[in-house]
């Protein structure tokens, strides 16, 4: 049995953002049903030198974005250096998920040894090849960014349980 760069990547970043939007959703509500500003939540942390919850979902995002960008071969969406709130974080994952979906399987398959450069937000470069980008970088982030995300909002209150983190597996990979 044999995995495809595209099931690695693109199937999985959507499953998961799909059930990140779905956390934010749940965000909202706890911040409606509490009566507090949702830019409480947005802003938290789970301790001082890490990102927000906003910065989480940013990364996430980044990370799976600039991994599918980097092994098609192709730009890569941007969006405005704004604070987001939470229903452009969820367009944001929108059109992650969009762009992704846009990327044909032949676009990522067979990009195992094809070599990329992924750029830092410091301007420094790393190169790698397309697997090692995937499988020892970006999906390591991506998850780590997604989790983090959860655990900041299970963290604030919200009532979250492990199903909402996974989201919906997908039945077949193929």
């Amino acid at each position: 049995m044999t995995i495809s760069m595209h099931q690695a990547s693109v199937e999985v970043f959507t499953q998961f953002l799909g059930s990140l939007s779905d956390l934010l959703d749940r965000a909202a509500a706890y911040a409606e049903a509490k009566e507090i500003d949702p830019s409480v939540l947005l802003d938290a942390q789970l301790y001082p030198n890490m990102y927000s919850l906003t910065r989480q979902v940013g990364e996430a995002n980044r990370h799976a974005l600039l991994a599918c960008a980097l092994l098609a071969g192709v730009e890569a969406p941007v969006f405005p250096d704004i604070e987001p709130d939470i229903p452009e974080l969820k367009a944001r994952i929108a059109t992650v998920v969009a762009f992704m979906r846009s990327l044909q399987p032949a676009d990522i398959n067979g990009t195992e040894i094809k070599r990329v450069i992924f750029t830092f937000r410091s301007g420094s470069t790393r190169e790698f090849t397309g697997l090692s980008l995937l499988l020892t970088f970006s999906v390591p982030q991506f998850f780590f960014h997604v989790t983090t995300a959860y655990d900041i909002l299970r963290h604030c209150g919200v009532d979250l349980v492990k199903k909402d983190f996974l989201g919906t597996p997908s039945r077949s990979l193929a």
